[in-house]
């Protein structure tokens, strides 16, 4: 089974269409989809219709922290991503908003897990962005393969049974064993505001068959979700940071 992976598309309308059209033409049999539907960019309404007819086609669709901001206000945002979250709140509709709203934190597939976050505790939504926090994802689930969002940048983690956790970035469209004698934690990036540098979409296929894990990376019209940022009226540091992928 091949599993196209999205992650953190941020209402960035322009950089879905590109990964979703490129994920395409390698015929998935599944979609899955690792919450931030919405915020900081200037498509939500969009973003969220697409998601959830997606989602009425059979694509798996978790929520992100972003997603559950639209219901519940959170003070940990900044104020650039407040200022975004005030604005698409106004923008859904309250069938859109509702949608978010009942998504489910985690989804589990035989042995894959998907969340937004972390499956330690993924409703506090802790970054993995070391060893050990890996760690502490692994000890939370039984899965052997976890996927998950949220930090933006691409990062792939793994422990031999009862071993200590490594990590490494995987290269853009080489396909990673994923061995079996491991348990791997699978930071995927972000479709819609990637900060490892890379200004592309970035996004992932998971073969099940062929047990490998890719991440691939799609230019987008920029200058589009950009334009669409500041059409809103949004933070310019939002619209800024796309084009540096920071």
């Amino acid at each position: 089974m091949r599993i196209a992976v999205f992650s953190d598309i941020h209402a960035n309308r322009q950089a879905f269409e590109a990964s979703f059209a490129q994920a395409a033409a390698a015929r998935p049999d599944r979609i899955v989809i690792l919450g931030d539907i919405v915020g900081y960019g200037g498509d939500p309404d969009w973003a969220v219709e697409r998601v959830a007819g997606l989602a009425a086609q059979g694509a798996v669709v978790v929520k992100g922290n972003h997603d559950a901001a639209i219901a519940t206000p959170s003070t940990a945002m900044n104020d650039a991503a407040s200022a975004a979250l005030d604005w698409t709140r106004q923008q859904l509709s309250p069938a859109q908003a509702g949608f978010l709203s009942t998504l489910p934190m985690s989804a589990i597939i035989e042995d894959l897990e998907f969340v937004h976050a972390s499956p330690a505790s993924p409703a506090s939504w802790p970054y993995i962005t070391q060893n050990r926090d890996a760690e502490r994802a692994l000890a939370a689930t039984k899965s052997r393969v976890t996927l998950c969002g949220h930090v933006h940048r691409p990062t792939l983690y793994h422990a031999r049974s009862g071993g200590r956790v490594e990590h490494f970035v995987p290269i853009s469209g080489v396909a990673v064993p994923l061995l079996a004698q491991r348990r791997w934690i699978g930071v995927l990036g972000s479709v819609g505001q990637p900060r490892d540098g890379v200004p592309a979409a970035a996004y992932a296929l998971l073969d099940t068959s062929a047990n490998t894990l890719t991440i691939l990376r799609a230019p987008y019209d920029v200058a589009g979700a950009q334009a669409a940022i500041r059409a809103a009226g949004l933070p310019e540091s939002l619209a800024a940071r796309l084009a540096r992928g920071a």
